[in-house]
């Protein structure tokens, strides 16, 4: 593994529409997504649009992923990290993350990405903490949620329903450690 990972989380632009269209329309993705239908390609222009407003007003941030390529300092956009649920008086949020490129996965970007969202969330937003769900038998999700100082406080039975069987979720949550 690249020991110097660079990357950077950023606000969605226009740009990002395709890459967001397809990666949302991926029915591989959709059993952990929890997405049911398909995504226009007008949807995802609103939430484009709208991405500007502030998270207090949205409870839901959507940041870009982008992977430093070579030395001239382009980046490629290899996927999303989310806070959603977003609830400012109780000072939590849900945490989902999707690297979307293939050949960016196993490098530790998920972890870097997932490391920086921990920073903000707990260090400008001022959570007390965040959590997410993840399907029992999804290992590479539990192990990066874990790397990152996620730990299951729970699991929830039958939660999930994909293709004719019921699935259970574990519950990891990461506790601010200053506040």
């Amino acid at each position: 593994m690249n020991t110097e990972i660079n990357i950077q989380l950023r606000a969605l632009e226009p740009t990002d529409i395709e890459l967001m269209y397809a990666w949302e329309n991926d029915k591989s993705i959709w059993p952990v997504s929890g997405t049911l239908v398909p995504f226009s390609r007008y949807t995802m222009e609103q939430f484009i649009k709208n991405s500007h407003q502030d998270i207090y007003t949205n409870k839901q941030l959507r940041l870009a992923i982008d992977r430093q390529q070579g030395a001239d300092n382009n980046h490629e956009t290899v996927g999303y990290v989310d806070l959603f649920e977003f609830d400012p008086n109780k000072r939590k949020a849900g945490v989902g993350i999707l690297i979307g490129k293939m050949e960016a996965r196993r490098q530790g970007i998920a972890l870097k990405s997932l490391n920086l969202l921990s920073e903000y969330a707990f260090n400008v937003l001022l959570l007390h903490q965040l959590y997410c769900h993840i399907h029992v038998h999804n290992v590479a999700s539990i192990r990066l949620f874990s790397a990152s100082g996620f730990c299951q406080s729970g699991e929830l039975k039958d939660w999930t329903f994909n293709d004719g069987c019921w699935n259970n979720v574990y519950v990891m949550q990461k506790i601010n450690p200053v506040l």
